[in-house]
């Protein structure tokens, strides 16, 4: 039925019918514009107006349940350049009763009704014109409906006659990527610090500037080789300093760590949670509650030194402006491990995948180590890099580079302008050496 379809539909349109169904081929690369025709999945390219964590009027099978008329979904792709796109309603299944559908591209709408014999067929919604290159925002509206749901849909086919180029949307959920597509790239900023230093402290300055505290967001300031150190939003009403170490025993799940490579607690400040963490490696986690300010800077001090046992001791101070001193975060020892600060990084990203069409920023300078003989080195040149959502092709919507408060990340929200991984940035030298005396940290 399908296949009668699709020749009925490009004949309508004065193409050439498709010969047999792209599913299989790569999603971005160029292909013919005759054959152009792709199945983008709801379940990881769709968002919710209502943006509530959990929400499951969006699933792995796309938008069911979905009985609220004020609620409205949007759908992201990225065309590579200008084309003519027809969009269609692919897999779709009617609760019960009548229902009319809006769905719009730039503004321009086109209205669809469905009754109980639109189920399980390729339903045509219209074509619109895309000027340029970038991300296209499709919006569906629920307009009526008599029975108590409006359909459920679970992908869009999205098809051209003169369109060769290359898209960016999550084909797929292998690897996971259905969760992972729709929180977005997380990006990196690896500060290139000279080899073979025995750096004990590890220094670096974080700003949220206002508005881009957007929930769901991780600002990590101070990344090393075995664990993370940055600030978090949490809720609407949470926010967090935290402080990860991960255990040498790789797994997900912490409560198959053996004993002997476990995270040990040494010592925590006043007021700060401690416990274990899973489902992105496991380890020691410590965090405070703390509502930190979009637009205030932060400081962030990190300590890593050999025990002479085969462990090192990990240690987190933070500073805030609201507060004007040093608090220690937490202390940890990690075991099966020899070594000083190393891999100095930074990163962003998004934690909740409904926050994922939400774009966030951070800004990052005046980074600094200490070695053990007490020489400070400043570090004013780093290395952009993004994660496997990136590198697949999935999203584009992330970048990094310099501003004028030092270097930055962005990430979300589907805007168009992105930075190629593995480009080096440098920013002017500050020369303000961190003023810290050890001696009466906490």
């Amino acid at each position: 039925m399908k296949k009668i379809f699709y020749l009925f539909f490009a004949f309508l349109l004065l193409s050439v019918s498709c010969a047999s169904k792209s599913d299989g081929l790569p999603k971005t690369e160029s292909i013919k514009a005759s054959d152009f025709h792709i199945s983008i999945p709801l379940a990881g390219n769709a968002y919710s107006s209502k943006h509530i964590e959990g929400n499951r009027t969006i699933t792995n099978n796309g938008i069911v349940n979905w009985t609220n008329p004020d609620e409205y979904f949007t759908t992201y792709f990225r065309v590579s350049k200008a084309g003519t796109f027809q969009i269609a309603i692919e897999e779709l299944a009617v609760i019960s009763g009548k229902s009319e559908l809006e769905f719009s591209i730039n503004s321009i709408s086109k209205k669809v009704k469905l009754d109980a014999s639109s189920a399980n067929k390729l339903i045509s919604v219209g074509s619109w014109k895309i000027a340029k290159e970038g991300y296209v925002a499709l919006v569906i509206k629920g307009i009526k409906k008599s029975g108590a749901s409006f359909p459920s849909i679970s992908r869009l086919t999205v098809s051209s006659t003169d369109f060769d180029g290359k898209i960016a949307y999550v084909p797929n959920n292998e690897g996971g990527f259905y969760h992972w597509g729709r929180r977005g790239a997380s990006v990196h900023l690896n500060y290139q610090a000279p080899a073979n230093v025995n750096a004990e402290w590890y220094y670096n300055e974080l700003t949220v500037p206002v508005g881009e505290d957007i929930i769901g967001s991780y600002f990590m300031a101070n990344g090393f080789g075995e664990g993370y150190f940055g600030i978090q939003v949490n809720s609407a009403n949470e926010r967090r300093v935290l402080f990860s170490v991960w255990s040498p025993f790789t797994t997900d799940d912490p409560n198959s760590i053996p004993e002997s490579h476990k995270i040990k607690l040494l010592r925590k400040g006043n007021n700060v949670t401690t416990g274990e963490f899973g489902n992105e490696g496991s380890g020691g986690q410590s965090y405070l509650k703390y509502n930190w300010v979009a637009g205030n800077t932060y400081k962030f001090l990190l300590r890593g030194t050999p025990e002479g046992n085969n462990s090192t001791k990990y240690t987190a101070y933070f500073f805030a402006p609201e507060t004007g001193q040093w608090q220690l975060i937490a202390s940890f020892s990690r075991p099966q491990t020899n070594t000083y600060l190393k891999n100095f990084h930074s990163f962003l990203e998004n934690f909740i995948p409904e926050q994922g069409d939400f774009s966030r920023m951070v800004s990052f300078n005046n980074q600094w180590f200490c070695d053990d003989k007490g020489n400070w080195n400043e570090l004013n040149t780093a290395r952009f890099s993004a994660d496997n959502t990136a590198k697949q092709g999935y999203r584009m919507d992330y970048s990094g580079g310099l501003n004028a408060d030092g270097f930055y990340l962005q990430n979300g929200g589907f805007y168009n302008d992105f930075t190629v991984p593995g480009v080096i940035f440098t920013r002017p030298l500050t020369n303000k050496k961190p003023k810290i005396d050890f001696n009466s940290l906490p």
